[in-house]
């Protein structure tokens, strides 16, 4: 049993390191923690394990494994770092009432109504993209592109919208970018040409593009920077990465926003932009 962190950055760094080694089902109450730091300072047990897909108990054993009598003592130690977190005594107070009450959610019906929940959970998306991102990684990643010969974005499905916009910018600063879009299935032809003076830029949310991956493969096998924008610390473009940003988007009714990652693409275009004005 390991000793009970008493700061959540340590805890997450324990879960990190002994992720491999946990049960399937263990592995599932791993990831949802490590992914929703914020929504388990204070859901419900019963809503936790619901959207970890696992029995309530299954919580219980995850933070006896971890050093906790229970589960609530476990969710001490994220609602303290959300806390302190807040700085707004208003908001303070609102997080602190939702220890006590679970929010009865009612879908939004009317355009108005869901302007208003889109922007809400967007906002909140924008906060914790702050929160979340350090300036060591943010400055890592400029670096990497700053000094990059090619720079290769990827980014399918879903992503492919944050990976044009990306593309767009870099060349507006006069960067060698190219978007990996694989027209007529040339994925690995695309990126044929990649060394290890190149940045390769991968965009991919769970459920992760199979072609994505194995690009980012390619790309790490041919010595290739990696930044990676994903939602996951366990991602499969993770462990590839030089430089892993986990972006958590807003969800409405199953529909998933893409704000807070094209505010970190544009974050990295205007800061390379910045740079080069100062050389």
């Amino acid at each position: 049993m390991s000793t009970n962190p008493t700061q959540l950055s340590l805890l997450q760094e324990d879960i990190r390191r002994r992720y491999d080694t946990l049960s399937k089902r263990l592995k599932q109450v791993a990831r949802y923690i490590l992914d929703n730091s914020n929504s388990i300072a204070f859901d419900t047990v019963a809503s936790i394990a619901q959207h970890a897909d696992v029995p309530p108990s299954t919580l219980i054993r995850f933070a006896n494994a971890f050093g906790f009598s229970g589960f609530n003592e476990m969710k001490q130690v994220f609602r303290q770092h959300l806390m302190e977190e807040t700085v707004n005594y208003t908001e303070r107070a609102r997080l602190f009432r939702q220890t006590a009450t679970e929010d009865n959610a009612v879908s939004p019906e009317s355009p108005a109504e869901i302007l208003n929940v889109f922007s809400m959970v967007n906002s909140q998306a924008l906060q914790q993209l702050v929160m979340q991102t350090s300036p060591e990684q943010l400055d890592k990643a400029v670096s990497l592109l700053d000094g990059a010969e090619n720079i290769y974005i990827i980014g399918l499905r879903r992503s492919f919208s944050v990976a044009s916009y990306l593309t767009y910018a870099l060349r507006h600063l006069e960067r060698r970018a190219f978007l990996i879009d694989g027209l007529g299935g040339m994925f690995a032809e695309q990126l044929s040409m990649v060394n290890p003076k190149d940045v390769v830029i991968a965009i991919s949310y769970s459920p992760y593009a199979r072609e994505a991956v194995e690009l980012v493969e390619l790309g790490a096998k041919r010595g290739a920077q990696l930044i990676a924008i994903t939602d996951s610390q366990v991602s499969p473009l993770a462990a590839f990465s030089d430089v892993c940003f986990v972006v958590r988007e807003a969800q409405v009714d199953g529909f998933r926003s893409q704000v807070a990652s094209l505010c970190l693409a544009q974050t990295l275009a205007v800061s390379l932009a910045l740079t080069n004005a100062a050389t």
